[in-house]
């Protein structure tokens, strides 16, 4: 079955469609997950580099999201033997395939705070 039929199908049953979301949610949900996406999409990131972009995450929080991250394929983690040890953070294939995902939230999220806020 090719992806487009498989879509189609999905999408003509709604149990199959809300199944769909929630698997998508199960990887993405969360405060943090998507800022850390997002501030990965901009390339290879150390832990501190992350900890700086992401205002207000604690250490203990991003550790925890990097984990989950990496365990569902979303976020690859990459030791490089330095003295000290350097670890770097990217996405997967999988994870930059989010771009196609974030964009239109962006968008939304812009036209929305010019509505809500008129900024």
């Amino acid at each position: 079955m090719s992806i487009v039929s498989e879509l189609e199908e999905v999408k003509s049953c709604s149990s199959h469609f809300v199944l769909a979301i929630n698997d998508t949610l199960n990887v993405i949900s969360g405060k943090w997950k998507l800022p850390i996406i997002g501030s990965l999409m901009y390339g290879k990131k150390r832990f501190k580099e992350l900890e700086r972009d992401i205002a207000k995450i604690t250490p203990r929080m991003l550790s925890k999201e990097l984990k989950e991250l990496e365990v569902n394929g979303i976020v690859s983690r990459t030791v490089h033997p330095t003295t000290p040890v350097t670890v770097e953070y990217e996405l997967t294939a999988s994870g930059e395939s989010l771009k196609q995902v974030l964009e239109p939230m962006v968008e939304w999220g812009v036209q929305h705070r010019k509505r809500i806020f008129g900024k």
